[in-house]
């Protein structure tokens, strides 16, 4: 089995992706509002998923005022269903034990 995507297994990442797989884009505001994250902590994760090539990033002006708008690349969602579908495995397989564990069966 392989191991989950560092890049969303990130707890923060993976709230920014599963809002962005919502919507067609978002804009900073809406992000810093639905995540409740500072602006430098959305800042940092989304400069990573950009990095990445699973969040596109378009930064323009309304008049004087910067704006700037995400949303999710195809590859962003390909990676984003591909943990989702290794999520569900693991819970599947998970669920084909006996349902019980003991300290002698985490070694």
């Amino acid at each position: 089995m392989t191991d989950p995507d560092r890049i969303i297994h990130e707890p923060a990442r993976l709230r920014i992706l599963t809002l962005l797989s919502g919507v067609d884009s978002a804009d900073f505001k809406f992000l810093l509002s639905a995540l409740g994250l500072t602006k430098g902590n959305l800042s940092s994760h989304i400069d990573r998923l950009e990095r990445a090539g699973y969040v596109d990033v378009k930064k323009s002006f309304n008049g004087k005022i910067p704006h700037t708008e995400y949303r999710l690349t195809r590859t962003g969602r390909k990676a984003l269903a591909s943990y989702w579908g290794l999520l569900d495995e693991i819970r599947s397989q998970g669920g084909s034990g006996s349902g019980r564990a003991s300290l002698g069966d985490a070694k």
